[in-house]
Protein backbone atom coordinates (compact mmCIF):
# COMPACT_ATOMS: atom_id res chain seq x y z
CA UNK A 1 0.00 0.00 0.00
CA UNK A 2 1.41 3.40 -1.05
CA UNK A 3 2.15 5.75 1.75
CA UNK A 4 1.52 3.19 4.42
CA UNK A 5 4.41 3.97 6.14
CA UNK A 6 3.78 8.19 5.99
CA UNK A 7 0.25 6.43 8.14
CA UNK A 8 1.73 4.78 10.45
CA UNK A 9 4.36 7.57 11.22
CA UNK A 10 2.12 10.51 11.06
CA UNK A 11 0.29 8.32 13.89
CA UNK A 12 3.21 8.63 16.14
CA UNK A 13 4.53 11.77 19.13
CA UNK A 14 6.69 13.63 16.89
CA UNK A 15 9.80 12.16 19.17
CA UNK A 16 8.94 9.03 17.82
CA UNK A 17 8.46 9.97 14.22
CA UNK A 18 10.86 12.85 13.43
CA UNK A 19 14.94 11.66 13.63
CA UNK A 20 15.27 14.11 11.03
CA UNK A 21 16.47 13.69 7.32
CA UNK A 22 19.22 11.84 8.19
CA UNK A 23 16.83 8.60 9.13
CA UNK A 24 17.67 5.98 6.70
CA UNK A 25 16.04 2.79 9.08
CA UNK A 26 13.64 2.33 11.11
CA UNK A 27 14.94 -0.25 14.48
CA UNK A 28 12.68 -3.15 12.67
CA UNK A 29 14.44 -2.69 9.43
CA UNK A 30 17.93 -2.56 11.57
CA UNK A 31 17.28 -5.63 13.41
CA UNK A 32 16.49 -7.70 10.70
CA UNK A 33 19.70 -6.73 8.35
CA UNK A 34 22.31 -6.54 11.17
CA UNK A 35 24.15 -9.81 12.10
CA UNK A 36 24.64 -9.24 15.57
CA UNK A 37 21.64 -6.88 16.34
CA UNK A 38 21.30 -4.57 19.83
CA UNK A 39 18.40 -3.10 21.23
CA UNK A 40 20.74 -0.29 23.50
CA UNK A 41 20.96 2.06 20.60
CA UNK A 42 17.36 3.62 20.11
CA UNK A 43 17.19 7.06 18.10
CA UNK A 44 15.15 7.85 20.73
CA UNK A 45 17.96 7.54 23.19
CA UNK A 46 20.12 10.26 21.01
CA UNK A 47 17.18 12.19 20.19
CA UNK A 48 15.63 13.27 23.87
CA UNK A 49 18.10 15.22 24.99
CA UNK A 50 17.70 17.88 22.28
CA UNK A 51 13.91 17.56 22.17
CA UNK A 52 14.20 18.38 25.70
CA UNK A 53 15.62 21.63 25.04
CA UNK A 54 12.77 22.61 22.69
CA UNK A 55 9.52 20.64 24.19
CA UNK A 56 8.22 24.47 24.72
CA UNK A 57 8.52 25.40 20.92
CA UNK A 58 6.25 24.25 18.17
CA UNK A 59 7.05 20.96 16.07
CA UNK A 60 8.29 22.69 13.38
CA UNK A 61 10.73 24.18 15.49
CA UNK A 62 11.49 20.79 17.28
CA UNK A 63 12.21 19.30 13.92
CA UNK A 64 14.10 22.06 12.34
CA UNK A 65 16.80 21.68 16.07
CA UNK A 66 16.76 18.01 15.04
CA UNK A 67 17.98 18.63 11.81
CA UNK A 68 20.50 21.52 12.85
CA UNK A 69 22.03 19.06 15.49
CA UNK A 70 21.96 15.78 13.44
CA UNK A 71 21.51 16.23 9.60
CA UNK A 72 23.26 19.42 9.04
CA UNK A 73 26.53 19.16 11.33
CA UNK A 74 26.94 15.12 10.31
CA UNK A 75 25.49 15.17 7.33
CA UNK A 76 25.10 17.64 4.30
CA UNK A 77 27.21 20.62 5.52
CA UNK A 78 29.82 18.28 5.95
CA UNK A 79 29.90 16.55 2.28
CA UNK A 80 29.29 20.15 0.70
CA UNK A 81 32.05 21.80 2.79
CA UNK A 82 34.51 18.75 1.37
CA UNK A 83 33.26 18.44 -1.91
CA UNK A 84 33.41 22.21 -2.86
CA UNK A 85 36.62 23.40 -0.73
CA UNK A 86 38.39 20.49 -2.62
CA UNK A 87 37.61 22.61 -5.29
CA UNK A 88 38.31 25.85 -3.64
CA UNK A 89 34.91 26.89 -3.57
CA UNK A 90 32.45 28.24 -0.44
CA UNK A 91 28.76 27.10 -1.37
CA UNK A 92 28.11 27.30 2.40
CA UNK A 93 27.52 31.02 2.79
CA UNK A 94 25.44 33.76 2.90
CA UNK A 95 23.08 31.28 4.72
CA UNK A 96 25.34 30.31 7.22
CA UNK A 97 26.35 33.80 8.22
CA UNK A 98 26.15 33.73 12.02
CA UNK A 99 24.35 37.40 11.77
CA UNK A 100 21.80 36.03 9.56
CA UNK A 101 20.91 32.55 11.34
CA UNK A 102 20.99 34.70 14.51
CA UNK A 103 17.73 36.40 12.65
CA UNK A 104 16.39 33.67 11.09
CA UNK A 105 16.11 31.71 14.51
CA UNK A 106 13.92 34.63 15.35
CA UNK A 107 11.37 34.50 12.68
CA UNK A 108 7.54 33.22 14.02
CA UNK A 109 7.15 29.95 12.31
CA UNK A 110 4.28 31.32 10.43
CA UNK A 111 6.61 32.97 8.43
CA UNK A 112 9.10 30.27 7.74
CA UNK A 113 6.52 27.90 6.14
CA UNK A 114 2.98 27.78 5.62
CA UNK A 115 -0.08 25.27 3.93
CA UNK A 116 0.86 27.21 0.58
CA UNK A 117 4.97 27.80 0.43
CA UNK A 118 8.01 27.13 1.69
CA UNK A 119 10.53 29.38 3.22
CA UNK A 120 7.79 32.20 3.01
CA UNK A 121 10.00 35.15 4.65
CA UNK A 122 12.62 34.55 2.01
CA UNK A 123 10.32 34.18 -0.89
CA UNK A 124 8.54 37.64 -0.28
CA UNK A 125 12.02 39.02 0.44
CA UNK A 126 13.21 37.64 -2.73
CA UNK A 127 10.02 39.42 -4.35
CA UNK A 128 11.56 42.93 -3.96
CA UNK A 129 15.14 42.40 -6.04
CA UNK A 130 13.84 39.10 -8.56
CA UNK A 131 11.71 38.23 -11.03
CA UNK A 132 8.75 35.97 -9.44
CA UNK A 133 9.80 33.02 -11.70
CA UNK A 134 12.73 32.78 -9.31
CA UNK A 135 11.24 34.32 -6.31
CA UNK A 136 8.80 31.33 -6.43
CA UNK A 137 10.72 28.65 -7.77
CA UNK A 138 10.84 25.15 -6.24
CA UNK A 139 12.88 24.07 -3.70
CA UNK A 140 15.40 21.59 -5.57
CA UNK A 141 18.96 20.28 -3.69
CA UNK A 142 21.65 19.02 -5.74
CA UNK A 143 20.72 14.98 -5.96
CA UNK A 144 22.65 12.33 -7.19
CA UNK A 145 20.90 10.10 -9.26
CA UNK A 146 21.65 7.19 -7.50
CA UNK A 147 17.89 5.48 -7.93
CA UNK A 148 18.75 5.60 -11.56
CA UNK A 149 22.62 3.91 -11.43
CA UNK A 150 21.32 1.36 -9.21
CA UNK A 151 19.63 -0.20 -11.69
CA UNK A 152 22.19 -0.24 -14.48
CA UNK A 153 24.30 -3.66 -14.70
CA UNK A 154 27.30 -2.13 -13.99
CA UNK A 155 26.72 -0.67 -10.71
CA UNK A 156 24.20 -3.04 -9.95
CA UNK A 157 26.63 -5.36 -9.99
CA UNK A 158 29.63 -3.82 -8.23
CA UNK A 159 26.78 -3.26 -5.28
CA UNK A 160 25.99 -6.96 -5.38
CA UNK A 161 29.58 -8.32 -5.06
CA UNK A 162 29.75 -5.49 -2.03
CA UNK A 163 26.66 -7.50 -0.70
CA UNK A 164 27.86 -10.60 -0.78
CA UNK A 165 31.45 -10.24 0.28
CA UNK A 166 33.37 -11.73 3.42
CA UNK A 167 32.97 -8.38 5.55
CA UNK A 168 29.34 -7.67 4.38
CA UNK A 169 28.71 -11.59 5.85
CA UNK A 170 30.82 -10.53 8.81
CA UNK A 171 28.57 -7.46 10.03
CA UNK A 172 24.97 -8.35 7.24
CA UNK A 173 22.38 -10.94 7.06
CA UNK A 174 23.22 -10.77 3.05
CA UNK A 175 20.13 -12.26 1.96
CA UNK A 176 18.12 -9.44 3.49
CA UNK A 177 20.42 -6.59 2.03
CA UNK A 178 20.42 -8.44 -1.29
CA UNK A 179 17.12 -8.14 -1.39
CA UNK A 180 16.78 -4.56 -1.33
CA UNK A 181 18.73 -4.25 -3.90
CA UNK A 182 16.92 -6.56 -6.09
CA UNK A 183 13.47 -4.50 -4.92
CA UNK A 184 15.05 -1.87 -6.27
CA UNK A 185 16.20 -2.83 -9.61
CA UNK A 186 12.93 -4.57 -10.39
CA UNK A 187 11.22 -1.22 -9.54
CA UNK A 188 9.42 -2.73 -6.31
CA UNK A 189 10.61 -0.30 -4.05
CA UNK A 190 13.15 2.76 -4.06
CA UNK A 191 15.81 1.40 -1.39
CA UNK A 192 18.55 3.55 -3.37
CA UNK A 193 18.99 5.53 -0.03
CA UNK A 194 19.37 2.47 2.20
CA UNK A 195 21.55 0.61 -0.52
CA UNK A 196 24.05 3.36 -0.54
CA UNK A 197 24.14 3.82 3.12
CA UNK A 198 25.10 -0.50 3.41
CA UNK A 199 27.24 0.33 0.30
CA UNK A 200 29.33 3.41 1.47
CA UNK A 201 29.87 1.52 4.96
CA UNK A 202 31.26 -1.74 2.92
CA UNK A 203 33.60 0.53 0.77
CA UNK A 204 34.70 2.61 3.79
CA UNK A 205 35.26 -0.54 5.60
CA UNK A 206 37.45 -1.96 2.92
CA UNK A 207 39.73 1.29 2.42
CA UNK A 208 40.35 1.66 6.34
CA UNK A 209 40.57 -2.14 7.60
CA UNK A 210 40.78 -4.60 4.85
CA UNK A 211 43.23 -2.46 2.56
CA UNK A 212 45.80 -1.58 5.55
CA UNK A 213 45.70 -5.12 7.21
Amino acid sequence: MKGKNYLIRGSKDLQERFIGNAFMLTEEERERILKKPTGKYHHAVLTRPFYDKVKDQDEVTQMQYIDIHFWLIGDILLKADKMSMAHSLEVRVPFLDRIVFDVARTIPTKYKVNEENTKYAMRQAAHRYLPDMVAEKKKLGFPVPIRIWLKEDKYYQIVKDAFTSKAAQNFFKTEEIVKYLEEHREGKADNSRKIWTIFMFLVWHKQYFEETA
